[in-house]
């Protein structure tokens, strides 16, 4: 059985606070929207601002697999409906699809619109049939409709009905607070499939971490569309989260949303879509998270590596991720071995020297989770035939404060490459900064390669805050090479210290890789001769 999806990224979404999308930035997520098979795009409220009516305009000019869909409300009170603004700027939106918000509560109808019961409904029904005389497919969503059903049933169900006899498509049922439960979203939703022909929909809100299962058991109760966003985006503590509830639809629940090979797109659009929104991803995130499919217990890994499905609950690549395992003081050899081949190196014989010393290091404060720059750096150094590309024999920082000018940072460093000792000096925006310049001056002569890295992220972290300035220090650098990026960490209670380490670590990895990449093709040449 279908369900239709329905996006309202664009629209609900864009209510969460600290989230603001451009119109080429909703122009880029509704693409993204549209390939990865929602059946509905709803881009926003054209009567309410001007980069949406200029998103619809935008719109109107491209072709689209989804149907796009315009939101608004129903006219004002004692307004007709030919003369209302805002149901003029939704005909103006040029849309196939015109979404309809009414008021099902009688709260809201007396306290918050201010009229009366009688005018609400002429109000939806107007609207309704206006938008149906031009022609357009109706959503209606039904605003607060489990808080109406609960204080007044009769009339909840009285403004669907006049939503449908208007010729509405859809009558949507929204959970707009958030804080119903899953067996009263199902209760009433069967109600209200017993008493109308027209199809239901389901629009929750999360504000009692329910909104995903509250989705599931009204379609599994008779709905046959779900309002959603990427990610949970939304007012509040969000939406219901479209990322979720599709794999849930159709891989656990068996109902038809997308196409297998769209599907497999799940975790690049949640990232995509948390990238032009500049939002960190959730990395713990069901499905698309990185860590979702991530195995750190020595126990597990033992398990997974034998049958992946004994710590997983589908195959991750179903949905466009994949299986991961973690590093760290909980590992056994298994995590070892399993992590090096993912990582394309020779761990055979060395899994118990690098588990000795990842658990050693792990307890003076180094953590390989998030620097597997380092970790693969651990296997490679414990190899017999391992030489290191180069040798920081000294370093020294010195940091002066000129009356009248910026503090200045000069770094010292000493590094031998091979029986070459270079001793160079580099000044530097801080210490840190100036560590990698000086480091660099040393070993560009000798690999120039080194020039194509750079440095994107720092990160300090205080492991025993207790200690003040005498303090544990732990250090993530980020570095990156063309498309590759690989973390490195150190740690000492001087932050120096344990910068240098994990900067030293980020230059020699690539090093080694090309080194192996350079035998790797010697070897292949050689044995072409032979």
């Amino acid at each position: 059985m279908e369900v239709h999806l329905y996006d309202t990224t664009l629209r609900d979404g864009t209510q969460r606070e600290g989230l603001s999308l451009s119109v080429a930035d909703k122009l880029r997520i509704a693409r993204e929207l549209d390939r990865f098979g929602m059946r509905y795009i709803e881009g926003g409220w054209p009567g309410s601002n001007p980069k949406d009516a200029a998103f619809f305009r935008a719109a109107a000019q491209q072709q689209w697999d989804a149907r796009i869909a315009a939101f608004g409300s129903t006219r004002r009170a004692n307004t007709p409906a030919a003369s209302d603004a805002n149901l003029a700027a939704l005909l103006e939106a040029r849309t196939p699809v015109v979404t309809l918000v009414g008021k099902s509560s009688v709260l809201h109808v007396t306290h918050v619109l201010e009229t009366t019961r009688d005018e609400n409904l002429a109000m939806i029904g107007d609207s309704v049939a206006l938008m149906k005389q031009h022609g357009k497919e109706v959503i209606y969503d039904a605003e607060h409709f489990f808080d109406g059903f609960r204080e007044d049933p009769a009339y909840a169900l009285a403004t669907l009905a006049a939503a449908a006899r208007a010729g509405a498509d859809w009558l949507v049922l929204c959970d707009t607070n958030g804080g119903s439960l899953p067996d009263w979203i199902s209760h009433v939703v069967r109600h209200v499939s017993a008493e109308f022909a027209t199809p239901l929909g389901i629009h929750t809100h999360n504000d009692s971490e329910l909104a995903v299962a509250n989705s599931l058991v009204a379609i599994q109760a008779g709905a046959r569309q779900v309002q959603g966003t990427i990610n949970g985006y939304g007012e509040r503590c969000g939406n219901a989260n479209l990322i979720s509830i599709v794999p849930n639809l159709q891989l656990k629940l068996g109902y038809a949303c997308v196409a297998p090979e769209q599907l497999s797109r799940l975790t690049e659009l949640s990232r995509t879509v948390s990238e032009i929104a500049n939002l960190n991803p959730d990395e713990h995130a069901a499905y698309v998270g990185r860590s979702a499919f991530a195995h750190k217990g020595g126990i597990h890994v033992a398990a997974v590596a034998k049958v992946e499905h004994s710590y997983q609950h589908i195959d991750p690549t179903l949905v466009g991720n994949q299986k991961r395992v973690v590093v760290s003081e909980l590992s056994g050899r298994g995590n070892i071995r399993m992590r090096a081949d993912e990582l394309g190196i020779d761990s055979q014989g060395l899994e118990r020297d690098v588990l000795d010393r990842v658990k050693l290091l792990e307890s003076r404060g180094f953590q390989f989770e998030a620097a597997e720059g380092s970790f693969e750096l651990l296997v490679r150094r414990a190899a017999a035939d391992y030489r290191a590309p180069f040798e920081l024999l000294d370093v020294m920082i010195v940091v002066e404060q000129r009356r009248d000018l910026p503090m200045l940072a000069e770094a010292t460093v000493k590094v031998r490459v091979g029986t070459t000792i270079y001793h160079t000096a580099a000044e530097g925006d801080g210490p840190v900064n100036a560590l990698d310049q000086a480091m660099r001056k040393a070993l560009l002569p000798s690999y120039p390669e080194l020039s194509t890295v750079s440095l994107v992220d720092y990160k300090v972290r205080i492991l025993d805050p207790e200690a003040a300035t005498a303090a544990t220090t732990r250090v993530l650098i980020e570095a990156a090479q063309g498309d590759q990026r690989w973390s490195t960490v150190g740690c000492s209670s001087n932050i120096i210290e344990a910068s240098w380490q994990a900067l030293v670590d980020s230059l020699e990895l690539p090093l080694l890789r090309q080194r192996e990449q350079r035998q790797a093709v010697t070897a292949d040449l050689l044995l072409a001769e032979a």
